[in-house]
């Protein structure tokens, strides 16, 4: 279920909405005015990860790739040695 970010062409408020069906996407009201004027906007994510590396890498930084804070190799790369 993505969520986006909108902002009113009306009231100029920033508002997230999470669309439960790609059917409902048009289905956008303002959450301060109501309005149905409102525009899409291009927004970043983030994602959550394990901290602990589930790869088998080197947790020693043997492999020459740079040792990450959190134990293991950058991105996992170990395995591509």
């Amino acid at each position: 279920m993505p969520i986006f970010e909108y902002k009113c062409a009306e009231c100029g408020e920033k508002f997230d909405v999470l669309h439960k069906s790609l059917n409902n996407m048009s289905d956008v009201n303002c959450t301060k005015c109501g309005s149905d004027n409102a525009k899409k906007l291009l927004s970043g994510f983030s994602a959550s990860v394990d901290s602990t590396p589930d790869f088998g890498g080197c947790s020693t930084g043997s492999c020459g790739m740079p040792q990450m804070p959190m134990g293991g190799c950058a991105n996992g790369m170990c395995g591509l040695n």
